[in-house]
């Protein structure tokens, strides 16, 4: 039976609503432990957005090689991302920081504030730190370096376990969310439609809210391990199909609602920034970066006001309580 799922009654039917205090970890600004993160990070997906849709590519190098300007801005080299995708001065930017061997990743949204011939100068609107829970899925950072990833789309999808996705919103806001999967579990590709299930993650919802206001997506795909990625571009819509949910099955649980990308463009090609980054074999993270500190870093630093953002900074503010909460979230609700 098809379900589509057209509005945010329909989707919170499903999926739930979104609890109140998730925002709680969002931030306006890069705060210091962000820049350390940045600081640390070889590695990017970009997308950049407007009126006309939403385009993603990769950016890499050494450690750092996105520049913290201020709290405010990010600067990121032009010569680092793998296509020159067009960014005007306005459009909307979402991006996911990596860190080789940690599991979560940083998402830094916000607007272009300039372009000149060296980079792009990003005002920041949002931050806050993603779950581990797609990189875990994926066995992300245990991957060897390979060269053998598929040459053609199709077995390049099949073969894909994890997808950074960029959507945007109405008002030209983007977003980069994480997806990973074993290899099968991520992409489906039925009767010239891409669909992907829909996992516990974060719980924001982000993706899902923003295709139901402008469907038009871009995603990219990878074998960790590979240099190699397939793109993907098109018309999304979100459904709770009984025998799409069914053929996503992992670990006996059958995911709430599925996405279709109705007859995407397709292309796999080598990417340079995974080259240059160097991910894999993954090192050790740094001995600084500590995600359970950040997410509580982040909570205390929202601007939110109220009884319930009070209980959620206690909360957060209980020694070792995050840590051993994150542990538990990555443990049992991976599916």
């Amino acid at each position: 039976m098809n379900a589509p799922i057209t509005d945010i009654a329909a989707l919170e039917a499903r999926v739930g609503k979104k609890p109140a205090a998730i925002d709680m970890k969002v931030i306006d600004h890069l705060d210091a432990h962000d820049q350390r993160w940045i600081a640390a990070a070889p590695f990017a997906f970009l997308a950049f957005g407007d009126a006309d849709g939403i385009a993603i590519t990769a950016a890499g190098g050494a450690p750092g090689f996105a520049e913290v300007a201020d709290a405010q801005r990010l600067r990121v080299p032009r010569a680092l991302q793998d296509d020159a995708i067009p960014a005007r001065e306005g459009s909307g930017f979402g991006s996911l920081f990596l860190i080789p061997g940690c599991g979560e990743t940083l998402r830094v949204n916000g607007r272009v504030a300039a372009v000149d011939a060296d980079s792009v100068t990003i005002e920041v609107e949002e931050c806050y730190l993603h779950c581990a829970k797609a990189l875990i899925r994926s066995e992300f950072w245990s991957a060897d370096p390979t060269i053998d990833a598929p040459d053609s789309p199709e077995a390049m999808l099949r073969a894909s376990r994890f997808m950074a996705l960029a959507t945007i919103d109405a008002q030209g806001r983007a977003d980069v969310s994480p997806k990973g999967d074993p290899a099968g579990a991520l992409l489906r590709l039925h009767e010239g439609d891409v669909w992907y299930a829909d996992r516990p993650g974060n719980r924001r919802t982000d993706s899902f809210r923003n295709i139901l206001t402008q469907p038009r997506v871009a995603a990219m795909a990878l074998v960790p391990g590979a240099a190699r990625v397939a793109l993907l571009s098109g018309h999304a819509s979100i459904s709770a199909d009984d025998a799409m949910r069914a053929a996503f099955t992992v670990a006996e649980r059958t995911p709430k609602v599925v996405t279709r990308i109705a007859q995407p463009a397709l292309a796999v090609k080598d990417s340079a920034a995974i080259g240059s980054a160097a991910l894999w074999p993954a090192a050790a993270p740094p001995t600084d970066i500590d995600a359970a500190a950040m997410f509580a870093a982040h909570v205390k630093l929202n601007k939110a006001s109220g009884f319930g953002a009070g209980i959620t900074r206690a909360a957060v503010s209980v020694p070792g309580l995050m840590a051993r909460s994150l542990k538990h979230d990555y443990k049992h609700n991976l599916y």
